[in-house]
C-alpha cells in the first residue's frame, strides 16, 4: 500500500532508487534483496490490475527508467458502489472463492471491506494457472494463444465456465476456422494475450456446453453406433439423452448414435462397460478399438 501511495502521488516516473529512498522502512538495505522485493511488488501490482506506467525520470542523465501510476486510468474503470452494493459483492465473493485468493481482494480498490465480519466459503473453485490470464482476455477482448493437442491455437475467447469439476473456454478458434470449446486443464503451454479490443465479440455469446470428453478434440468427426446391454442403458441415457437412441431392442438393450471427435476418450468410455457395450460402426472406429485391445493382449 505504501508503494501504491508513492506511485499515485509521483508527478513523474520515479526510479527504483528514488522509491527505495522514500520507502526505506519497507525495503532492505541489501541491494539484491531490495531488487527481488521490488520486482515482486511490481508483479503483484500488475496482477491486481493496477496500471503501472514506465517512463524516463527527468532527474538523470543519461535517462533512467522510472515508474508511476496513472491516476486517471487507476480510477476510470472503478464503479461507484453504495455500502449495500459493496456488502453484497463482498458476500458473493466470499461464499464461492477462487483458489486461495485473499478474502479482501479486490475490495480495497472499490472502497474497502464493508465490515470486519468473516464469511465462511461454501465452495472453493480450483484455479488453473491460465485462468486469470483468460479472464482478462475475455473481459478486454484480447486473443489468447496457447498449445492444445499439439497445435498452437489463436482463439477469440467469449466465455469461461466451470462445468463438471473443470474450467472450460468457449470462443472462435482462428487456427481451425470455427467455434471451439477447450478444457483449460489440457492446455499444453502458457497463454499469451493479444492487444486489447483485438476482436469483435458476437452479439449472442455462445455458452459453454456440458459435453462428454469424446466430443472435444480434432479427430475427424465420425458418428459412432454403440450397442449397450439393458443393465447399462439408464446410465448411458442420463449422459447422452433420449435423442441419441436409434434402436430400442426387446431385451432392454439399445443402440445409440453419438458424434466422436476424440477417439481415445470414446474408447475409454466404451471400455468402462467391459462386455456390456459393443461398437457397431463405423468400421474404422470399431477396427481402432479392436486393434488397441489386441495390442494390450
Amino acid at each position: 500500500m505504501n508503494l501504491v501511495t508513492a506511485l499515485l502521488h509521483a508527478e513523474w516516473p520515479k526510479t527504483r532508487e528514488e522509491l527505495r529512498a522514500g520507502l526505506c522502512d519497507h525495503y532492505s538495505d541489501n541491494d539484491e534483496t531490495f531488487r527481488r522485493t521490488f520486482e515482486r511488488d511490481k508483479d503483484e501490482l500488475r496482477a491486481m490490475g493496477i496500471p503501472l506506467v514506465t517512463g524516463y525520470s527527468p532527474n538523470f542523465d543519461p535517462p533512467v527508467v522510472g515508474y508511476r501510476i496513472d491516476r486517471s486510468l487507476f480510477r476510470s474503470h472503478l464503479p461507484g458502489l453504495t455500502p449495500d452494493e459493496l456488502a453484497a459483492l463482498h458476500l458473493a465473493n466470499n461464499l464461492v472463492r477462487l483458489g486461495d485468493a485473499p478474502s479482501d481482494d479486490p475490495f480495497w480498490r472499490l472502497g474497502g471491506r464493508p465490515d470486519e465480519s468473516e464469511v465462511t466459503a461454501v465452495a472453493r473453485l480450483p484455479e488453473e494457472p491460465a485462468l486469470r490470464v483468460l479472464m482478462d482476455a475475455v473481459a478486454e477482448r484480447r486473443t489468447a494463444t496457447f498449445t492444445y493437442h499439439g497445435v498452437e491455437r489463436v482463439v477469440e475467447p467469449y466465455h469461461l465456465a466451470f462445468r463438471n469439476g473443470r474450467w472450460h473456454l468457449k470462443g472462435h478458434d482462428r487456427t481451425r476456422g470455427g467455434e471451439r470449446q477447450f478444457r483449460i486443464d489440457r492446455f499444453e503451454s502458457e497463454v499469451e494475450r493479444g492487444v486489447p479490443d483485438g476482436f469483435d465479440r458476437p452479439e449472442r455469446v455462445p455458452g459453454v456446453e456440458e459435453r462428454p470428453a469424446w466430443r472435444y478434440g480434432d479427430d475427424e468427426p465420425v458418428t459412432a453406433r454403440l450397442a449397450v446391454d439393458a443393465a447399462h442403458v439408464p446410465w448411458v441415457l442420463s449422459h447422452l439423452g433420449d435423442a441419441a437412441v436409434v434402436e430400442q431392442r426387446e431385451d432392454g438393450s439399445a443402440v445409440f448414435e453419438e458424434e466422436v471427435c476424440n477417439r481415445e476418450a470414446f474408447r475409454s468410455f466404451v471400455l468402462t462397460f467391459l462386455e456390456g457395450a459393443e461398437v457397431l460402426g463405423p468400421h474404422e472406429l470399431r477396427d481402432d478399438i479392436v486393434t488397441w485391445l489386441e495390442g494390450m493382449a
